[in-house]
Order: C-alpha cells, then structure tokens, then sequence
C-alpha cells in the first residue's frame, strides 16, 4: 500500500511540475494568482447572502469579507496552486479542489476544465468536516470551563498584553550584555506600549516563565480565558446549541458559511460573554498571517481591547514588473486589522495602497522578533555582513505557483558569487547568514556552493539563529538580497547598506526597496565595496 501511495504521489508531482513548465513557455506564470485574486474579490450569492449574528456576533456587518478571508486562508492556498498547476500538466484532467460554486466559476473562467461533480463533492465533505470541527470546538471549550470552575488552574491576570503564534524563538533570550532583540523586548521599549502592565502573556508550550523589567512573560494555556462563572457558562451552553443547530440546518438548505465558520464563531461567543476585565488589554498578531483576522477580535475591540498587527519584516511588495507595479499579494485587499504597526513610510504607503478599509497606521522603525543566547563570533576587521535568500528544491518551488521566478539558485548563487570575489580582490571578510536552516529543501547547487565557500579563507556562515543586529553591528557594511528586511536594519544602525541583484531583474526605482541603493551590474558593486572598505 505504501508503495502505491508514494507511486501516486510522485506521477502528481511530475504532472504539477509539468503544469509549471506549461506556464513558463507560454509566459504566464501569474494565472494561478490571477484566479486567486479573483476569488478575493468575488461575492457569495451577489452580496445577498444573510449572515446570522448568532455565529458572527460583532463581526456580522463584515461577515461577508470575513468568510472571504477565512476562505483564502483555508482554501486557496498553495494546494489550490498544485491543484491548477495538476490540471494543466495532465491533458484532459479537470480541477477538483474544494472550492464554493462562485469560486468554481471563476477557475472555469480562467480557462481551466473543472470536474463540477466532483468538486461539488469535495466541497461538500470539506463543509461537513469544517462542522464536526465545530462541533468538537465547542464542546471543548465546555469541558474547558467546566474544569477550570471546578478546579482552577488558569492564571488570575490584572492587566496584560498577549503576543499571538509565537514560538520559543521570540521569546526575551539575552546575551551576556543583557540585551535581546525579540518581540516582547521590542514591545517593552515602544513608546505606544501599555503602562501599567502586570503580566506578558503569550503560549509557547513548555515556555517557563520569566521576568521583564521586572514583568513577569508568562506562557497561558489558551488565548482566551475560560468562563468561570456558572451563569455565563450556561448562557454559552445554550448559544452553543442554538448555533450549532443553525449551522446544520443551514448547511442542509445552502447557507455553508454559518457550518465554516462554527468553530470561530466558538471563541467569538467566548469572548462576548466573558468579563472584559479578564480580557487582554492588546492582542498583538504578526504577519505570517496577513490573510484572516479572527472572528473573536471583533468581540474583544468591541469590549475595549486593543487589536494590533505588526509587521516583524518590510518585504511585503511584490517585485516591479516592466513600468508597473503587481497588484498586492493575496489577502490584502480584504484585510481588516483595525492597527497597523510598520517600519517606515514605504510600508504605511503600501498599506494605504493594498487595504480597502481605511487603516489606523503607526510608524515606528523596525520591529525585533527572534532573539538567540548564543554568542556573536568575534570577526576580522573588514567584514561585510551578507543576507540571503536560499533557493529551495525545483519540486517544491515550482509547486508554489510563483509569478516572477527570482530565488531560484541561478540569482541566489550568483548573489553569493560575485560578492565573494568582489570581497576578495580587498582581503575582506564575507560574513553570511542565512534566515533559517531548512536542510535538505535547500537547492543542492546552493548547497554545494556554500561547501566550496567554506573552505575559502575570507568566507564565514554565522550561526542562522545570531539576531541581524548583532553582525550587522560588527561589521563594515551590509549587502542584502532584494527585498530582505537586513538592508533597513543596515541603514538604521547607520551602516552602507545595498541591495544586490546580480542579473539586473531587479528596477532601480522599485518601492519595495525602501529608498535602499539597488545595485545590478558586478562592476558597480567592486566599485562600491572599494568605496566602503576605504573609509
């Protein structure tokens, strides 16, 4: 049976990538995100579909975008990408994603066969799972109250703050001069911050807590308190089953949204019936996610707290196409976050551009986000700090339905290339650090490009986890690859800083660049790099 089902997984992978060869030739990498971006905009029964308040609560006046978001967050994604791109690489095979009717018209439209009997199939099934799901959410939240009002065990918080989808790699972790660049350190020094606070809360599992000038960081069991008064669980238990008996009904008679959305609607009745003063006085949310904000914020401004997203990087525009600009990534247009935390005028600029709602925008200089305990390397004098982005496997790449093909080892390796041999021709240092460690997903050609860099003398990989501040600090310069966030670090800790693009793709006016130099030609980087080194 393994071997069948690794057979099956492999003859899809080569259709897919047979799919993206497809769109290469006829030069039309950007339609699986033209029918993305249809769906963004698309309206459900023409805008005349009803929303019941008892599953959307507060939210209910933008019910109609919230199930959009929560749609491109659970449907179309990368797996609607290889679903296309599967099509398109085996003749006479149609899509069969789970998608809504109006979703299916619009992938129809787009010139790609879809199997309507079976995707209505799938769909189908993906609603019913989506309600058991809720199901089982409510119930747990149940049981989850009940427990803590027979024997307490969630903490008694005052006034806090809670940090959302943190891992342990966010959390405050100094080095022996104390200092350490995560977000919550970053929070306590903001001068927008909440005073007064008594705890920072977040819920990294098996985080111990520590303390923060001198505020306890402490890690909760969930994000939201439970109920612990008898009267308010059984006002929930009885909206509970209002709710659920509504979502099955209207599933049965093609309301689907109010089956999609149960579980949210779940920790959106949490919250409109607890006490606000157990509530936290912020909920900051970062964006990996950009896409759904959730139903139970809605409650929670509602009863006073405070609803931020920050940005903890500035590469968030696409590149710059011949003399225009792409449209923005999916899931900005309908983005609803009522507080926007950015770097710079660049990044309010694009929020202005991208969100239909009008924004509450707050500049406020990079944001930390990951810290490390390990130790800076001491390095030689004339180093350059160097960031990357590392190119992954073809077969994963080309599955992501990307339209304009940039970190790909062709331009990543080159990047590395010609900066070395420009550093070189100095007896400069170049000083790498990767984002993360990804392993075998890297490219192999980058990764035997960085075996042979290694064993070069003026050739150092830092540790992945050291924070960007502490080696661009230590060195001479900073050269970025386009648009990495380590460039405006540069410029802020008043270091040269650039952006290299090896082949010239890249325009020199492109706004994604933050008023970073763009350099494109090798013999203009010699040239700067002996600038740099000779002051």
């Amino acid at each position: 049976m393994r071997n069948i089902i690794k057979r099956y997984q492999i003859r899809r992978l080569r259709q897919i990538l047979r799919g993206h060869r497809y769109l290469e030739k006829t030069n039309s990498l950007g339609r699986i995100n033209t029918v993305r971006r249809a769906m963004e905009t698309a309206q459900f029964y023409n805008g005349s579909a009803y929303y019941s308040p008892i599953i959307f609560g507060s939210g209910v006046k933008n019910a109609e975008t919230i199930v959009q978001q929560y749609l491109l967050n659970r449907v179309a994604t990368f797996y609607l990408g290889k679903s296309l791109l599967h099509a398109l690489g085996k003749p006479g095979s149609a899509v069969h994603h789970p998608l809504p009717s109006e979703w299916r018209k619009i992938v129809g439209q787009y010139n790609f066969k879809v199997s309507k009997i079976r995707s209505a199939f799938v769909w189908k099934g993906f609603l019913l799972l989506f309600l058991c799901y809720g199901l089982v959410s409510i119930g747990r939240k149940i049981l989850f109250c009940f427990k803590e009002i027979i024997r307490p065990s969630f903490p008694e918080l005052r006034s806090y703050v809670f940090f959302e989808d943190l891992t342990a790699g966010q959390l405050p972790q100094p080095c022996n001069d104390g200092r350490s660049y995560d977000i919550i350190t970053w929070y306590r020094q903001w001068v927008g911050r909440v005073i007064g606070l008594d705890n920072l809360c977040h819920r990294v599992k098996g985080a111990s807590t520590r303390t923060l000038d001198p505020i306890p960081v402490v890690s909760l069991p969930s994000i939201l308190p439970p109920l612990t008064q008898n009267i308010l669980l059984w006002r929930y238990i009885i909206w509970a089953i209002a709710a659920s008996l509504l979502a099955i009904f209207d599933l049965i008679r093609g309301r689907w949204w109010h089956a999609l959305m149960l579980s949210e609607a779940s920790s959106a009745a949490l919250v409109k019936l607890q006490n606000p003063n157990k509530l936290a006085r912020e909920y900051l949310f970062h964006n990996s996610n950009h896409t759904y904000r959730p139903l139970w914020t809605y409650e929670a401004e509602k009863k006073g707290s405070r609803i931020i997203f920050y940005f903890y990087s500035a590469n968030v525009e696409a590149f710059k196409c011949s003399k225009e600009y792409p449209p923005p990534w999916i899931g900005w247009r309908t983005a609803t976050w009522p507080i926007y935390l950015v770097w710079d005028k660049y990044q309010a600029d694009f929020i202005r551009r991208s969100v239909s709602m009008k924004p509450n925008i707050n500049i406020v200089g990079s944001i930390w986000f990951n810290a490390s305990p390990n130790e800076m390397p001491v390095l030689p004098p004339n180093s350059i700090a160097v960031f990357d982005v590392q190119p992954v496997r073809d077969a994963f790449y080309q599955t992501l339905g990307i339209d304009f093909d940039y970190y790909i080892p062709n331009t990543c390796n080159q990047f590395l290339i010609d900066i070395f041999d420009s550093l070189k021709k100095h007896k400069a240092t170049l000083i790498l650090k990767r984002k993360r460690e990804i392993g075998k997903l890297s490219h192999y050609k980058y990764r035997n490009l960085l075996t042979d860099l290694k064993k070069q003398n003026n050739f150092i990989e830092v540790e992945n986890t050291i924070e960007a501040q502490r080696i661009i600090e230590n060195c001479t310069a900073v050269i970025s690859m386009p648009f990495t966030s380590t460039a405006l670090l540069g410029r802020e800790l008043k270091k040269p800083s650039i952006y290299y693009d090896p082949h010239g793709q890249i325009q020199k006016d492109d706004r994604g660049a933050h008023g970073i130099p763009i350099i494109t030609d090798i013999e203009e980087l010699r040239e700067w790099v002996a600038t740099v080194l000779s002051q």
